[in-house]
């Protein structure tokens, strides 16, 4: 189980709040192209926190130079995972010629993925794509991608189950247009049996999860686990069959007060944590109020650790039931 690479979201900040909600799922950072962390500053790119763990560096590229030393410096801070984008379809992305156009060139991705394993010595380099590009429905395009790759020793791909329209939408049309087709993504699993195949796109439910999981080896959960976060209290003992006590939502907050404190006191502003924690008690009665304060008095100059208190103070902590507002 994952929660998926977002660009302007899966920040530092937002990942340490998913760890208090799952220790087990796999995060991800956002897309950081490899020639930023060569020249645009290493550290910016890479700092994250020990608590992250385990937390996947996902790269975006298509020189297998640059690739191969943005992966060994990733290996070096400490990352647990390298992964390839093929699956971005953003303008931004095309005209670096990488992302989900990166699908039209497998050999080059080949080159690419084979330089970053030799780059690292214990951590693995996977890869996330599409089902394939435009409205081309062959399946053979990503059957041959996954094939191609598979030669070099990777392992471990993660499928996002729509194909990429390159031309005419937009990265948040693309997320909801191309139709989903789930059976694919099972039939690459069929085809190729001994690679770990993960499935992203469209998942809403542990429900959903787990029977996904009935046929493949993981999933990657995107936008629903960043709006309804509350999800994730659920993974560890649905998923990895745990035993842990979820904590209440009033519990989380309460958690992530130590760490709003220790980046206030760095200078850090209080709503670039707060707006990944919005949607912590969605559903619930308090849930526009809470919203509505944090979204309005976090941004304000000097917001200190009394927003989040007051915010949480106008939902009920004892509800036994969720109300639709």
């Amino acid at each position: 189980m994952s929660v998926a690479p977002m660009m302007d979201w899966t920040d530092r900040h937002c990942r340490y709040f998913h760890r208090l909600l799952t220790r087990q799922t796999l995060l991800y950072t956002e897309m950081v192209n490899a020639g930023g962390i060569l020249y645009g500053g290493t550290e910016r790119h890479l700092r994250y926190n020990a608590e992250e763990h385990p937390v996947a560096l996902q790269l975006g590229g298509n020189e297998p130079g640059k690739l191969a030393q943005a992966a060994r410096l990733g290996e070096q801070w400490g990352y647990d995972e390298i992964n390839l984008n093929c699956g971005c379809p953003s303008d931004r992305v095309q005209k670096g010629a990488f992302g989900a156009c990166l699908m039209r060139e497998p050999r080059l991705v080949a080159d690419c993925i084979k330089a970053m394993q030799d780059a690292v010595e214990h951590i693995p380099v996977t890869v996330k794509h599409r089902i394939g590009l435009d409205r081309d429905d062959s399946y053979d395009l990503v059957r041959d991608f996954v094939g191609t790759l598979s030669e070099t020793g990777c392992r471990h791909f993660i499928v996002h189950a729509r194909n990429a329209w390159l031309k005419g939408l937009s990265p948040k049309e693309n997320r909801e247009i191309p139709p989903l087709d789930y059976p694919r993504v099972y039939r690459v699993k069929q085809d190729y049996p001994e690679l770990t195949i993960a499935i992203n796109g469209g998942v809403t439910s542990m429900e959903q999860t787990l029977e996904h999981l009935q046929h493949l080896d993981g999933v990657m959960m995107g936008r629903e686990a960043y709006q309804n976060p509350y999800l994730l209290a659920q993974v560890d003992n649905m998923v990895f069959d745990q035993n842990h006590a979820v904590p209440s939502r009033h519990e989380v907050v309460r958690m992530m007060l130590p760490y709003i404190e220790q980046e206030l006191a760095k200078g850090n502003y209080l709503s670039h944590m707060t707006r990944h924690m919005l949607g912590l008690f969605q559903n619930m009665q308090g849930a526009r109020a809470w919203r509505r304060h944090l979204s309005e008095n976090a941004c304000k100059p000097g917001a200190d650790i009394q927003v989040v208190l007051d915010a949480m103070a106008k939902v009920p902590e004892f509800a036994t039931t969720e109300a639709a507002e």
